[in-house]
């Protein structure tokens, strides 16, 4: 394909986690090169809105290629930006292929080709009980910081509590340098639920209201941690601009960070949490589906059923003013390429305007674009770890 390389660099440096995110946070279309010694062909990714829709390496092709390319860790890439005209065959997410190469690794069945020489510094990770284990933990991060947006910067040494659960407070801010340590009180202490890293942000669109806010999570700094805070009156300011549908959207993303992460804690805790309809439930969108269409929630309640190696498992209850379907934008783990949803036949729903939506979507700042890409890797992995606890020892 003819481009313009935008990215270049090593493994050793930048893993192939990271350009996911990188690539993914930015929306780009182009094609992935990565390049080893001891492998004579390049790994090829191709990439379309930032999510990879084909690749290839040696023998393999599509998902299997991308999933033997994490194991590559010491090598060049380089990403060309430009028209990609392969076809589609990888239908997951980007999130969801990450953190699944990720667990493959951890149990063996990807084969890394690290260095003798280079070592991952251990942080701590959720395991699957309620403790946490020393290891090369994934850490979420973000597109490239606009700093348009910053009013001013924090610094917060290691160990500080940045953010405590239950207080109240509209600050947002994004990380700028280090990781902090985003965990949910519980009766048996502090649950880790994920790591944050540059450019990511600490803060959720209901900031933007003007109501009290309770903060759901807290957050600590992992080591030293600089901080940029954000202007949320600018930001308003963008949120008030949007249309109604899509300000609701946006309140019902943060519903659903909330939400997974409270599901993940009480899987965790072996509470039951709340329980579907014992019959009567129709399918209203099933999980894989191509459709390209998403719905308000008028009247009712619908149901989001993951499919796990065990089994299905209810993940979500969604209620009036939720939204469900297939947004361009808003790639979460869930529906439809992870999960299904389901109804009684009672729920009555809004059909929403998606060229309309994705129109104001690309008007917005690489700041507010990065808020919505953020929360949306935000519930990919606590998607997975909601599974992750939901399994049967």
């Amino acid at each position: 394909m003819s481009g313009k390389v935008v990215l270049r660099g090593g493994l050793k440096f930048t893993s192939l986690a990271d350009l996911f995110q990188i690539i993914g946070g930015n929306n780009s279309t182009g094609m992935l090169r990565i390049n080893t010694q001891n492998t004579p062909d390049p790994g090829i990714i191709y990439f379309v809105s930032g999510n990879p829709v084909n690749a290839s390496e040696g023998d393999l092709q599509g998902l299997e290629a991308i999933y033997a390319l994490f194991g590559r860790t010491d090598g060049d890439f380089e990403f060309t930006e430009g028209t990609v005209s392969v076809e589609q065959v990888i239908r997951k997410g980007r999130m969801e292929i990450v953190l699944d190469a990720l667990r493959m690794i951890d149990d063996g069945v990807i084969k890394k080709d690290m260095p003798q020489d280079t070592q991952e510094t251990p942080i701590e990770q959720p395991d699957k009980g309620m403790g946490t284990k020393k290891q090369g933990a994934f850490v979420i991060k973000g597109p490239v910081v606009d700093y348009f947006y910053i009013l001013d910067e924090e610094q917060f040494s290691d160990g500080k509590t940045i953010v405590k659960e239950g207080t109240h407070g509209k600050w947002i801010w994004v990380l700028l340098e280090g990781i902090v340590k985003v965990s949910k009180e519980t009766r048996k202490g502090p649950l880790p639920i994920l790591h944050l890293g540059e450019g990511c942000y600490i803060g959720t669109f209901t900031s933007l209201l003007f109501h009290d806010y309770a903060r759901s999570a807290s957050v600590s700094a992992l080591g030293d941690v600089r901080l940029g805070l954000l202007d949320t009156q600018r930001l308003a300011g963008e949120f008030y601009t949007l249309p109604n549908e899509f300000r609701g959207m946006l309140a019902s993303l943060d519903r659903r960070l909330k939400n997974t992460t409270n599901r993940a804690v009480d899987l965790a805790l072996k509470k039951k949490g709340f329980s579907l309809p014992p019959k009567g439930l129709e399918i209203v969108i099933p999980s894989g589906s191509k459709k390209r269409e998403a719905y308000i929630i008028t009247e009712g309640t619908a149901y989001l059923i993951r499919k796990t190696p065990d089994g299905h498992f209810p993940l979500l209850e969604l209620e009036k003013n939720d939204f469900f379907g297939s947004v361009p934008f808003m790639d979460s783990n869930q529906e439809p390429k992870s999960a299904a949803v389901v109804a009684k036949n009672d729920l009555k729903v809004r059909k929403l305007n998606i060229p309309e939506l994705k129109t104001a979507h690309d008007g917005l700042s690489t700041t507010f674009k990065g808020m919505i890409s953020n929360i949306c890797t935000c519930i990919s992995y606590t998607t997975n770890l909601a599974e992750l606890f939901s399994r049967k020892k």
